[in-house]
C-alpha cells in the first residue's frame, strides 16, 4: 500500500508508528472513543501539493493573460497609463557582457541554463519515482479507500508532470516568461518539499513519531533526496540572471551583486572576490572595486524618487517623509518582516537553553523532541537571526547611500530655481549681531546706515557672503504678503540673537546636503523603536510568563517604575553637551574649516582655531604665538571640563541602565520563590537570564536611537522646509488665480530688444515695490518708469555710486528677480536663442583646472582659446604656474589672487560663443596697468566685436573710450540718464566729476615702479597641476608610533604608565569576574532547590552575596572608568598643545604649501575625534578584550575539551576580521576622497548659481554632479556591504561553537544542569561578543586619525623659544636697524633671493625700498623677520636678532601689509586682541591713523571700537583695513614698522590721511620701511634703497640718488609719466630736511 494513503501527523496528538501495525485498515482510523471514522481526503498532507499546483496554474494564467496586448491597451486606456515594458522583454536577462547573441546567453548564461536543465530533470525523475511508486504499490489493494488514496498519488504526480513542464518552459522560453516560468515551478516544489519535510524528518526529531512515508522504502529517500535537489539546492545556488533597469541601457559590466544566488546573498559571498584582492594588496584602489549596479545609478534614482519628492513633480504637497515612505515602500515592508523574523530569533538561545536544561533536570521525562534539536536549534536560530538582520542592515545601507544620492540631487536641482536675495533684518547672522548683510548693490548704502537697521557691510565679500536664501514662512506664503503684519516685520530691529537665522544661502544649503543628511542617516532606524523594540519587550515579557509565572510582572512593574531615571540623567546629559557644544547655524564656519569634513557642532575653541589658523601668517608676523597659545588652551580646559562632566554622566547613565534589568531580574526571582514559593531551576535562571539581557538590549535601543530619530526629524523638517518654502524665481513661482489677474506677464518683443520697460524689479517677492531705498536695504526697487534698451552688437556701459542698482539691473534681465510691471506695455527682454555669457562681480571659479573654468564645457579650440589667455592678460598669470593652465584652481579658487579670479570668469565669458555678455564690474579686483590691458586688447579686440556687452563698471575713465551706449543710475534706484557719453555727462554733473578724479588717479597710477606687462613670458611649466601638496594616505593598519602617542600621552610614561594600565585593565577584570560569577551564583542558587528541600534555600542569602559581587562589580567599573576618563582626558589636553605648538611653530614654506582648511582639520575634527570616538572606540576594545577572554575561560573551567576548539574559533574570527579590516579600511578611505567631490561640486554649483543660470547650463552641472555621485554611491555600497561579509561569517563561527559546546554538554560530559547552563551562556555571550570585538576594533582603526596628526607634529619648525633668547627690558629702546651681508633663500638647499646685502638705517628715519617685481622687496622683509633662512647678521637696535627668540623679535617690529588681514570680531579685538590696553589708548591710536578724519561723528555709519568686523575685514575697503594696520602699529608702538604700500587704487584721500599719519603720528625714533609700488610716495622719505635681482643697486638720499644718471632710481623716474612731479618732490623734501 502506497505510504501517501497514511492518515498525516498533524490529525492525531500522539502517533506511534510501529512497524506494519501503524497501517490504518481499509481507510479508517481508531477514534479516542474506539468508534472507526471514515477517511478523509483533505486531511491528506500529500493533497496541500496539489492544491498548491491548482493554485499555481490559475494565478500563471492570469499573469499570462495580464501580459497579453488586448488587456494592455485596455489597461492603459483605464488608467491613462502607456505600459512600454513589454518591448524590451527579450532583453531582459542577458549576459554579463550586456549581449545578449547566443540562446544560452538569453536564459542567463550557462551556469543559470546548468541550473534550469538539472531542475528540469529532476522534475522529470520526480515524475518518474512517482509513477513507479503508483504502479508497484497501487496494485496491492482496489477497495474504495484506497481509490481515494491513490487520488492523492496523482495529484503529486500531478504536481510533478505540472513542475516539470514549467521547468522545460524555463529553459527554452523566452527570458520573460522563463522567468516567471522559474518561479512558479520553485514555489510548487518548496511547498512540496515541505510536505515531505514534515512528514518524515521531523518525527526523526521525536521520541514518539516515525516518518509516515517509511514503507516506500527506497523509493521515499530518493524521492526527497531529488526533491532536496530541485527544491531546495537548485534554487540556492542557481545566480539570478541580470536584468537591467532599462533594457535598452544594459551595463557593460554587471556587479556581482545582480547576478548573486540566494545562498550568495545571504551569506555576501560574492563579495569573497574584492575582499580577498584587498586583502593581497597595499591599498585596493578605487578601479578595483565592483562596478555600480544599475539601478543605483544616480539617473536611475532620480527617475525612481522624483516622481514623489520633487516638488515639482509630486502630485500633492506633503512633507518629505512621506514621499520618502512611498519611494521606499517595498523596502521599508521588507525591513518590517525581517526585523519581526528577528524578534523570533532572538528567543531561540533562551528557548533552546531552557529546553536542554529541562531535559537535563528531568533526565528526559516527558521529553518529546529529542535534545539534538535544541542543539541544532541553539546553532540555527541565531544564524536565522544572524541572516535578518543582516539583510535588514543590508538595505538600510543601501537605502542610506540612495538617500544621500536622492537628497543631494533633490536639493541641488532645487537650489536651480530658488532666488539669490538679502538676509532679511528679522534674521541675523549668527555670529555677527550687528552686521548688516547685503546685496551687491546696496553695500555702501548698508556702510552708512546703522542704528537698528545695520552696522556694516559686506561690500568686499564673496558670493557666498553677499548672496542669502530667504525661506518664506508657510503663513506668509498663505497670508497677504502687502498686509500690515508684513511690513512690521521688514522693520523689526536685527537685536543679539533674536529670530531665526536663515544663514547664508552656501552654508544653508550644504547644511542640507551635509549635517542634515548625516542627521537622516543615523535616525534611519525609526522601525527599531516603534517596531522591533515592543516587540521584543512584549514576547519577552510572555516568554518570561511561561516560565516564572505572574512573577514576571512584578519585574514588569520594577522596570516601569525604575524607567524615568535613566530619562532625567538622559536630559542632564543632553543638558551639559548643549552647554558644551553650541549649535552653530553659520554654516560658512563648516565649509571655511573645510568642506569635504563637514563639521556638525562646533564650540567656542574651535570657532578661535579656526579663527587663528585662517589668519596664522599674521600671528606669526606679529609674534604672537605664546598669546594664541594661552588664549587655545584657556578655551582647552573649559571644553574638557565639560567633556570630563558629560563622561561621568554617561558613567552614571550606563550604570543605572545596567542595573535596571538586575533589579528587575531579582524583584522577578524573589517573588517567583518567596511569595510564590516555587523552585528556581537552572533552566529557569539561565533561560531567563538571557531574556532579561534582552530586556537591557532594548533599553539601549530606546535611549540611543531615539535622539536620533528626533534629530533626524527636525532635519526632515528643515529639508522639506527648503523644497516647499523657499523662494524661486517667477518663472517656477505658482501664482493663485487672484495673483494672475494683477499681474502683467512680461510681454516678450522682438526676439533682438535687449531691455527693459515699465517696470520694478525687487530682491524678494515678499516687497511689492513701493519701498524706496533707505535704511532697511531688504526692500530695494529697481525702477524702470520710461524704457531702456541697449544697443546690440555693441559695448553698453552701466555706470552709477554705489547701491544704485547696477547688478540689480543686470539680475532683473537675467529673471533673478522679482518682476513687478507697472503698466499695459511693461516688457523685460533678453534673447538668449544667441547664448547668454555672464561674469559675476564676486568673481566664481569652480574647483578644476583654469582651463576647465574657462571652457566651461565647451570644445576647446586652440586658437579662440590662446587669444581669451592674451586678451585677458592670464599669459603671464599661467607661466608663474608650474602646470600652467592645468593647475587646479583649489576650493573657491584658493589658489589664485582676486585679480586672477576675475580675469578668469571674464575669459570665461569671452570664450563662450554667446552673442550677450552681461559682465559686471570685471575690472573692480584688477589694478591700473591690468585694467587698461583688459579694455584695450579684449574690449576693443575682435573677440568682442560684434557681440553684445552690458558691463557695469565704477571705472568710468578707463572704460569711456570704449563706450557706445552709456546708462547711468541714481541712488534711488532709477534711470537718470542714458545715451552717449557726452549726452550722460551733459545731464549728470556728479559723473563728471567723478570721471576728472579717476583721470587723475590713472595719472598717478603711472608711476608704478614694479608693474610687469601681463603678457611677459615666464618659466616653462613643468608640474601636473595638482593643488600644493598631496595629502599622505597611511595604508594598511594605523601604525604604532601613531598609537603610542595616543597611549604615553594617557599615561604619562614610566612608572605611571604601569600603575595606569594596571589600574584600568586590573579593576575591569575584577569587574568582568564580577559579572561571570554573578551568573554562576545564580545557578548554583537554582541547584540548591535539586540539592535540598526548598524550606532549607536560604533565599536571602543569596540574594545578599549576589547584590554585594553586583555592587563591586559596579564600583570596581567605576573606578577603571574613571582612571581611564582622567587618562583620556589628559591625552586630549596633551595632543592638542602639541598639536597647537607644532602648526603655531611651523616654518612659512610649510605653510605655503600646506592648504589652511587641512590644518584646521587637523586641529578641529581630528582633535574631537581624539576627544570622543577615539577615546571611546579605544575603552570599549579594552573592555571586549577582557570580556571575551574572562567568558572563554569561563567555558573552558568546565569543559576543559573545549580550549582547542574554542581557541580555533577565535583564531578563526580574528583571521575574518583582519581580512575584513584591510579591505574595509581601503574602502572606507575611496568612499571618503568620493564624497569630496560631490560636496565639493555642489558646493561650487551652488556659490555660482546665478552664472549657471545664466549661462543655461543647469543641465551640465546636472550631468557631472550625477558622475560624481555614481562614483562615491559605488565606494559606498562596497563599503557597507563589507561588514555584511564579516557579521555573518562571525555569527555563524560563534553559533557554531555555542551549539559544539552545548552538544558536548549533553551527550560528552556528565555536568549539571546549573554548569551546564552557566556554560552554554558565557558561550553564547562569547560567541556575540566576537562579532562585535571586531567591529568596535575596526572602528577604533577607523576613527584613528592619530596617524593624521601624527605627521602635523613631525613638521618642519623654527627654533623655539629658549631663556637665552630673551632681550633685555630695555630693548628695543630705538629703531636703529644695521644689516650685514644678508643672504636669504626660501628652502635649506634652494638659490638665494638676497645676495649679501648690506646697509644702515638711523633711528627715525624713514626708508622707501623700491625695485621691479622680483627683485627682492617681499624676501627682505620676510628675511627681517626671520620668516626665511637667513645668512648674515641684522642688528635691530644693537642687538643681533639671530640670538634672539622670534616671538621676541616680531612682536617689536610691525608689518602692514598690502591687505592687512583682521580677525573677524569687533574693532576692539582687532586692535587689542588680547586686552592689554584700555578704550582710550586705542580711541588715541585710531584719532592717530586718521580713522576719525574721513568720518564725523553724525555719521550713523561710522567705525567705532564697538564695529564689528567681518573675517578678514571684508566688510572694510581696502583703505579702511590699511588705517586699522596703522592704528594697531601705534598701539603696539613698534620701534620699526614696515608698510607694504597698498598697490590697489585708494582713493586720494585715504591715501593722503595715511601718509599724513605716517609722518606727523609715529614717533620721531620710529623707523619706517616703506615697499614703494608708487615713486609718488616715498621721494619725499630719508633714503631710498634700490634693490635689483637680490642685489643693492643703490642706496642713499632721493636728491642724491637722482644725480646719477646711471643710476636706477633716475631710470624708473625718467620713465615714468610725472618725471617733473617726482623731481619736485625729492627736492621739497632736501629743503625740509
Amino acid at each position: 500500500m502506497a505510504a501517501s494513503w497514511h492518515v498525516p501527523t498533524w490529525v492525531q496528538h500522539s502517533q506511534l508508528v510501529l512497524h506494519k501495525s501503524v497501517f490504518v485498515p481499509q481507510g479508517y482510523r481508531l477514534s479516542v472513543d474506539g468508534l472507526e471514522e471514515p477517511y478523509e481526503l483533505w486531511k491528506n498532507t500529500l493533497a496541500y501539493s496539489a492544491s498548491a499546483t491548482v493554485l499555481s496554474a490559475f494565478i500563471l494564467s492570469l499573469q499570462l493573460l495580464s501580459r497579453s496586448s488586448h488587456v494592455q491597451r485596455l489597461y492603459a486606456k483605464i488608467t491613462k497609463f502607456d505600459v512600454q515594458r513589454e518591448n524590451g522583454e527579450d532583453l531582459e536577462a542577458v549576459g554579463t557582457n550586456g549581449e545578449g547573441s547566443s540562446y544560452i546567453t538569453r536564459q542567463g548564461g550557462p551556469v543559470i541554463f546548468a541550473f534550469k536543465a538539472t531542475r528540469l530533470f529532476s522534475c522529470l525523475a520526480l515524475l518518474a519515482l512517482s509513477i513507479a511508486s503508483i504502479v508497484i504499490n497501487g496494485a496491492e489493494d482496489d477497495d474504495e479507500d484506497s481509490n481515494n488514496a491513490r487520488w492523492v498519488a496523482f495529484g503529486v504526480m500531478g504536481t510533478y508532470a505540472y513542475a516539470s513542464l514549467l521547468s522545460f518552459i524555463s529553459v527554452v522560453a523566452r527570458p520573460s516568461l522563463s522567468k516567471l516560468a522559474s518561479t512558479h515551478v520553485a514555489s510548487v516544489l518548496l511547498v512540496t518539499w515541505v510536505i515531505y519535510f514534515y512528514r518524515d524528518f521531523w518525527p526523526l526529531a521525536t521520541f514518539n513519531l516515525q516518518p509516515i512515508d517509511a514503507a516506500e522504502g527506497a523509493f521515499l529517500w530518493a524521492k526527497l533526496a531529488v526533491l532536496t535537489l530541485a527544491a531546495v539546492v537548485v534554487p540556492l545556488l542557481c545566480p539570478r540572471p541580470y536584468v537591467p533597469v532599462d533594457p535598452k541601457d544594459p551595463m557593460p559590466e554587471v556587479n556581482p551583486e545582480q547576478t548573486a544566488s540566494i545562498l550568495s546573498m545571504a551569506f555576501y559571498s560574492f563579495l569573497d572576490g574584492i575582499i580577498f584582492k584587498a586583502y593581497r594588496m597595499p591599498h585596493l584602489p578605487f578601479d578595483e572595486l565592483p562596478p555600480l549596479a544599475d539601478y543605483d545609478y544616480a539617473k536611475n534614482l532620480v527617475k525612481r524618487s522624483f516622481p514623489y519628492l520633487d516638488p515639482f513633480q509630486a502630485s500633492k504637497h506633503r512633507h518629505i517623509f512621506f514621499g520618502l515612505l512611498q519611494v521606499f515602500h517595498r523596502e521599508y515592508l521588507l525591513l518590517a518582516v525581517l526585523l519581526l523574523i528577528r524578534v523570533v530569533a532572538t528567543f531561540a538561545s533562551p528557548l533552546g537553553i531552557y529546553r536542554l536544561l529541562d531535559y537535563l533536570e528531568t533526565d528526559g521525562e516527558n521529553a518529546t523532541v529529542r535534545p539534538w534539536v535544541w542543539i541544532s536549534w541553539l546553532f540555527l536560530g541565531p544564524i536565522l537571526g544572524a541572516l535578518a538582520i543582516q539583510y535588514y542592515v543590508f538595505n538600510t545601507t543601501r537605502m542610506l547611500v540612495r538617500t544621500e544620492a536622492i537628497i543631494t540631487q533633490l536639493v541641488f536641482d532645487h537650489a536651480l530655481r530658488i532666488r539669490m536675495k538679502s538676509e532679511s533684518s528679522e534674521s541675523p547672522s549668527a555670529s555677527r549681531v550687528t552686521t548688516a548683510v547685503h546685496t551687491p548693490d546696496n553695500a555702501s548704502v548698508a556702510e552708512e546706515t546703522t542704528g537698528e537697521h545695520a552696522s556694516g557691510s559686506a561690500s568686499n565679500g564673496s558670493e557666498d557672503e553677499t548672496l542669502r536664501a530667504s525661506t518664506a514662512s508657510v503663513a506668509s506664503s498663505k497670508a497677504d504678503k502687502k498686509g500690515k503684519h508684513a511690513k512690521k516685520e521688514d522693520h523689526k530691529p536685527a537685536q543679539a540673537g533674536s529670530g531665526p537665522s536663515s544663514g547664508n544661502l552656501i552654508g544653508r544649503i550644504n547644511n542640507l546636503v551635509t549635517t542634515d543628511l548625516s542627521n537622516l542617516v543615523d535616525g534611519r532606524d525609526f522601525l527599531f523603536v516603534i517596531l522591533y523594540a515592543p516587540a521584543q519587550i512584549i514576547i519577552s515579557i510572555v516568554f518570561l510568563y511561561e516560565i516564572l509565572g505572574w512573577s514576571a510582572f512584578v519585574g514588569l512593574a520594577a522596570m516601569i517604575l525604575l524607567f524615568p531615571i535613566p530619562g532625567y540623567v538622559a536630559s542632564m546629559i543632553q543638558g551639559v553637551q548643549t552647554e558644551k557644544m553650541k549649535k552653530v547655524d553659520k554654516p560658512a564656519l563648516v565649509l571655511a574649516t573645510s568642506m569635504l569634513t563637514p563639521i556638525l557642532q562646533t564650540d567656542a575653541r574651535v570657532q578661535d582655531v579656526t579663527e587663528t589658523l585662517n589668519v596664522i601668517r599674521m600671528i606669526k608676523l606679529f609674534g604672537w604665538e605664546p598669546k594664541v597659545t594661552d588664549q587655545l588652551t584657556k578655551k582647552r580646559e573649559e571644553e574638557l571640563k565639560y567633556i570630563k562632566k558629560y563622561k561621568i554622566l554617561e558613567l552614571v547613565n550606563g550604570n543605572i541602565n545596567y542595573v535596571i534589568p538586575i533589579v528587575t531580574m531579582v524583584a522577578t526571582y524573589v517573588t517567583y520563590t518567596v511569595i510564590m514559593g516555587k523552585q528556581l531551576t537552572a533552566s529557569r535562571v539561565f533561560s531567563s537570564m538571557s531574556v532579561f539581557d534582552v530586556l537591557r538590549e532594548q533599553l539601549h535601543v530606546m535611549s540611543s536611537f531615539v535622539p536620533s530619530i528626533v534629530q533626524a526629524k527636525v532635519s526632515l523638517d528643515r529639508i522639506s522646509d527648503f523644497l516647499t518654502n523657499t523662494e524661486l524665481l517667477d518663472e517656477f513661482n505658482e501664482k493663485d488665480a487672484a495673483a494672475v489677474e494683477l499681474i502683467v506677464p512680461p510681454r516678450m518683443t522682438e526676439r533682438d530688444v535687449i531691455g527693459i520697460r515699465a517696470a520694478a524689479f525687487t530682491w524678494s517677492n515678499q516687497n511689492d515695490g513701493t519701498m524706496t531705498p533707505g535704511p532697511n536695504r531688504r526692500n530695494f526697487t529697481l525702477r524702470i518708469e520710461d524704457e531702456v534698451i541697449f544697443k546690440r552688437g555693441k559695448i553698453n556701459l552701466i555706470v552709477g555710486p554705489t547701491g544704485s542698482g547696477k547688478t540689480s539691473l543686470l539680475m532683473a534681465l537675467l529673471g533673478e528677480l522679482h518682476y513687478i510691471p507697472t503698466g499695459p506695455d511693461s516688457f523685460v527682454s533678453l534673447p538668449r536663442s544667441g547664448g547668454v555669457a555672464y561674469a559675476a562681480q564676486e568673481s566664481w571659479v569652480q574647483n578644476e583646472t583654469i582651463r576647465d573654468n574657462i571652457l566651461f564645457g565647451a570644445p576647446y579650440d586652440e586658437e579662440r582659446y590662446n587669444k581669451v589667455i592674451y586678451q585677458c592678460a592670464l599669459k603671464r598669470d599661467l607661466s608663474l604656474f608650474e602646470a600652467g593652465d592645468k593647475t587646479e584652481v583649489g576650493e573657491k579658487g584658493l589658489t589664485l589672487s582676486g585679480g586672477q579670479k576675475a580675469r578668469i570668469t571674464l575669459a570665461r565669458a569671452v570664450y563662450s560663443t554667446a552673442q550677450i555678455l552681461l559682465l559686471d564690474d570685471v575690472l573692480a579686483a584688477l589694478d591700473v596697468h591690468t585694467a587698461r590691458w583688459i579694455v584695450d586688447k579684449c574690449f576693443k579686440g575682435d573677440l568682442l566685436r560684434g557681440r553684445t556687452v552690458l558691463l557695469v563698471t565704477h571705472n568710468v575713465a578707463m572704460a569711456s573710450p570704449i563706450a557706445d551706449y552709456v546708462v547711468s543710475l541714481g541712488t534711488d534706484g532709477r534711470i537718470a540718464s542714458q545715451g552717449s557719453l557726452s549726452q550722460v555727462l551733459a545731464k549728470d554733473n556728479k559723473l563728471l566729476t567723478e570721471l576728472s578724479e579717476e583721470q587723475e588717479e590713472l595719472k598717478k597710477a603711472d608711476t608704478d615702479v614694479d608693474h610687469v606687462d601681463p603678457d611677459d613670458e615666464a618659466a616653462p611649466k613643468k608640474a601636473d597641476g595638482k593643488l600644493v601638496v598631496a595629502e599622505e594616505v597611511a595604508e594598511g593598519h594605523v601604525s604604532w608610533p601613531a598609537l603610542r602617542l595616543y597611549l604615553s600621552s594617557m599615561a604619562r610614561g614610566g612608572v605611571h604608565s604601569f600603575l595606569f594600565w594596571f589600574a584600568v585593565v586590573g579593576f575591569l577584570l575584577i569587574c568582568e569576574l564580577m559579572a561571570t560569577i554573578e551568573t554562576y551564583w545564580l545557578g548554583y542558587w537554582a541547584q540548591q532547590y535539586e540539592d535540598r528541600d526548598q524550606a532549607d534555600v536560604n533565599v536571602f542569602f543569596y540574594l545578599s552575596v549576589y547584590n554585594a559581587m553586583l555592587i563591586i562589580g559596579i564600583v570596581m567599573y567605576c573606578l577603571s572608568f574613571l582612571v581611564y576618563l582622567y587618562g583620556s582626558l589628559r591625552a586630549s589636553r596633551d595632543i592638542h598643545n602639541t598639536l597647537l605648538q607644532s602648526v603655531l611653530h611651523s616654518t612659512l614654506r610649510w605653510l605655503d604649501k600646506t592648504p589652511t582648511s587641512r590644518i584646521i582639520t587637523r586641529c578641529t575634527q581630528d582633535i574631537q575625534c581624539v576627544d570622543g570616538p577615539l577615546a571611546t572606540k579605544l575603552a570599549w576594545v579594552i573592555e571586549l578584550t577582557i570580556a571575551l577572554l574572562v567568558k572563554f575561560f569561563a567555558v573552558v573551567t568546565f569543559s576543559p575539551l573545549f580550549t582547542i576548539p574554542g581557541a580555533i574559533v577565535a583564531a578563526v574570527g580574528g583571521w575574518c576580521g583582519q581580512v575584513y579590516m584591510k579591505a574595509q579600511l581601503s574602502v572606507k578611505r575611496e568612499m571618503s576622497n568620493a564624497r569630496a567631490p560631490v560636496l565639493g561640486h555642489f558646493g561650487a554649483a551652488i556659490a555660482g548659481l546665478t552664472s549657471i543660470r545664466a549661462y543655461g547650463a543647469q543641465s551640465q552641472f546636472k550631468q557631472e554632479s550625477f558622475r560624481r555621485v555614481d562614483r562615491y554611491v559605488r565606494a559606498a555600497r562596497t563599503f557597507y556591504n563589507l561588514n555584511r561579509w564579516v557579521s555573518m561569517r562571525i555569527e555563524v563561527l560563534g553559533a557554531l561553537f555555542a551549539s559544539c559546546l552545548a552538544a558536548y554538554l549533553v551527550y560528552g560530559s556528565h555536568a549539571r544542569a546549573a554548569n551546564t547552563g552557566f556554560s552554554l551562556n558565557m558561550a553564547v555571550g562569547f560567541s556575540g561578543l566576537i562579532l562585535y570585538w571586531i567591529r568596535i576594533l575596526n572602528e577604533f582603526e577607523v576613527n584613528g586619525n592619530r596617524h593624521r596628526i601624527q605627521q602635523y607634529i613631525t613638521i618642519e619648525q623654527e627654533p623655539l623659544p629658549t631663556s637665552d633668547g630673551m632681550p633685555p627690558a630695555y630693548w628695543p629702546a630705538s629703531g636703529s636697524l644695521k644689516v650685514e651681508k644678508l643672504s636669504a633663500r626660501y628652502t635649506v638647499d634652494g638659490p638665494r633671493v638676497l645676495h649679501e646685502i648690506s646697509f644702515d638705517v638711523k633711528a627715525g628715519e624713514r626708508v622707501g625700498i623700491v625695485g621691479r617685481t622680483g627683485s627682492g622687496k617681499s624676501s627682505l622683509t620676510l628675511a627681517l623677520l626671520r620668516l626665511i633662512f637667513t645668512e648674515g647678521k641684522v642688528y635691530y637696535d644693537g642687538i643681533a636678532t639671530d640670538t634672539i627668540n622670534l616671538d621676541a623679535l616680531r612682536s617689536n617690529i610691525t608689518i602692514i601689509p598690502q591687505v592687512p588681514e583682521l580677525l573677524s570680531g569687533t574693532l576692539r579685538q582687532n586692535l587689542d586682541p588680547f586686552s592689554q590696553y584700555d578704550d582710550a589708548v586705542l580711541n588715541d591710536a585710531l584719532r592717530a591713523a586718521g580713522l576719525f578724519s574721513l568720518q564725523s561723528e553724525t555719521d550713523e555709519g561710522r567705525i567705532t571700537l564697538d564695529s564689528q568686523i567681518s573675517s578678514g575685514g571684508g566688510n572694510l575697503s581696502v583703505g579702511q583695513r590699511q588705517i586699522l594696520a596703522l592704528a594697531r602699529a601705534i598701539v603696539r608702538q613698534s620701534k620699526l614698522l614696515i608698510l607694504d604700500e597698498a598697490t590697489s587704487a585708494i582713493d586720494y584721500e585715504t591715501d593722503t590721511v595715511i601718509q599724513k599719519s605716517l609722518r606727523e603720528e609715529l614717533g620721531k625714533d620710529v623707523t619706517i620701511l616703506t615697499i614703494a609700488h608708487r615713486l609718488q610716495t616715498i621721494m619725499d622719505a630719508d633714503k631710498i634703497l634700490v634693490l635689483d635681482a637680490g642685489h643693492i643697486a643703490e642706496f642713499g638720499a632721493p636728491h642724491e640718488l637722482l644725480k646719477n644718471e646711471k643710476g636706477m632710481l633716475r631710470s624708473l623716474v625718467d620713465e615714468s609719466g610725472d618725471r617733473d612731479a617726482l623731481y619736485a618732490i625729492a627736492e621739497a623734501a632736501t629743503a625740509s630736511h
